[in-house]
């Protein structure tokens, strides 16, 4: 099979593989369509991410993948061949001489029976479990394929929302970022009923998007936004979200944030240190990091999200801004990198 594979840092090539060995509770799934990650897939290629140093170059890249079932394990009772899965991958390659990040940019992915290793009792490392699993689900009838890829961004930034920081109706929001993530959580606290909502963006173009979203005002993030955001809340903000992973963000939140209020920090922050002056802030705050999915929480986002995307409330559309065919991957993350893109979607059909 062809998979994209991060050669080494900064260099991106089709490579050619043994198809992943299905094992008794997998589902061998034929990619349609995938997402490029703005943050992690970046962070993978540029050789940035946490964790991934030079050593374990090449690797598949990708984790933003929906496709067909085309072949089921022994043990697997929840898929069917035929059904259109979210979240396949390619933990382990089958060629030894590549490493897995992920690998959903593949021809052929994996989902794991997360609910089947349960009934019989085998979740755990040593029959192969990983919490990844819980993510790998059906898609509904009815949900069209870009929202379906969709729904990886957008179950992780619900489950963080409403789970980890903990989010109620009536609040007010700051989200620092107009990318795929901040106008998620501008998305998602309007339809929640959180009271005002400010988005700060540098460039026009998405602060134009984040008004789309629900925002009652986009601002710059420079003097004069944070004395908007001053004069908007005088007793200072019930959360603020830094949708970027930028120290200096952090750092511009503290003295806006209310007392006992939240800054909220989501994703892989690039540096391995946080450092802020708390003395610019009230005497009591939550500083929340969130760097990784909590997948129990991410799984269950799921079923909301499908209902706002059957009720119009949510659409694929407001999100994708460049649709490419596979065979043209490196013009696609090439895109991906403009600062007016939001979500770019990769196109199998070119490999089927």
């Amino acid at each position: 099979m062809k998979s994209i594979a991060v050669v080494e840092p900064g260099r991106l090539a089709v490579v050619e593989l043994p198809e992943p060995e299905l094992g008794p509770y997998d589902a061998l799934v034929r990619s349609e369509i995938a997402f490029i990650c703005n943050a992690t897939d970046r962070k993978v290629v540029d050789g940035h991410f946490p964790g991934m140093d030079g050593s374990l170059y090449p690797l598949l890249l990708g984790h933003e993948n929906v496709g067909k079932v085309y072949a089921v394990g022994t043990k697997v009772t929840s898929f069917k061949e035929g059904d259109r899965v979210v979240g396949g991958l390619v933990l382990e390659p089958s060629d030894p001489r590549y490493q897995s990040g992920w690998g959903g940019n593949s021809q052929f992915v994996l989902v794991r029976d997360h609910r089947a290793m349960v009934a019989d009792h085998v979740d755990d490392e040593a029959h192969g479990w990983n919490d990844s699993f819980q993510i790998m689900r059906l898609v509904p009838e009815g949900i069209g394929l870009g929202a379906a890829g969709l729904l990886c961004t957008w179950r992780e930034v619900y489950a963080g929302m409403f789970t980890d920081f903990g989010f109620k109706p009536k609040q007010d929001l700051v989200v620092f970022g107009a990318g795929p993530v901040g106008l998620s959580f501008i998305r998602f606290a309007r339809l929640q009923g959180l009271n005002r909502i400010v988005s700060m963006d540098p460039l026009p173009s998405k602060r134009e998007r984040a008004l789309a979203m629900g925002a009652d005002e986009a601002l710059v993030p420079d003097e004069q936004g944070f004395a908007r955001i001053r004069q908007l809340f005088p007793h200072g903000v019930d959360a603020l979200v830094d949708a970027v992973g930028h120290n200096q963000i952090i750092q511009s939140a503290v003295p806006l944030v209310r007392m006992g209020g939240s800054i909220c920090v989501y994703g892989v922050v690039g540096s391995p240190t946080i450092t802020f002056n708390k003395e610019q802030g009230p005497y009591n705050f939550n500083l929340f990091i969130h760097q990784w999915p909590t997948r129990a929480a991410e799984a269950a986002a799921q079923d909301p999200l499908v209902s706002w995307i059957r009720k119009g409330l949510l659409s694929a559309g407001d999100f994708v801004t460049g649709t490419y065919s596979i065979e043209d991957f490196e013009e696609a993350y090439a895109a991906s990198q403009q600062p007016d893109a939001i979500k770019t979607m990769l196109d199998f059909s070119a490999w089927n």
